[in-house]
């Protein structure tokens, strides 16, 4: 059976909330973070960091969850990331 991205994204994240993403914010960072994979992985990571007090880079005047708000903070291009390139430690 093939799921298409934004419901395997989706289907992720339901696991941690009660309430569905915003499809809007997950499309729009879908853009910026093509493989769904990453994409998990980054948000993941970023809510973590706001559960533990980090401050949103992102402002709005709804109520939004962590979820939410990663995605905007990836969408408005305040979230790099990096991947691992095993090549480099072999190197030294």
């Amino acid at each position: 059976m093939l799921i298409s991205k934004n419901k395997y994204i989706a289907l992720y994240f339901q696991n941690f909330k009660e309430d569905t993403l915003r499809e809007d914010y997950l499309r729009q960072a879908q853009k910026v973070i093509s493989d769904p994979n990453i994409l998990i992985n980054v948000v993941s990571r970023r809510v973590k960091q706001l559960k533990y007090g980090s401050k949103p880079t992102v402002e709005s005047l709804e109520k939004l969850s962590l979820e939410d708000i990663a995605l905007l903070e990836i969408i408005k291009g305040n979230i790099q990331y990096e991947l691992y390139n095993s090549s480099k430690t072999e190197d030294r």
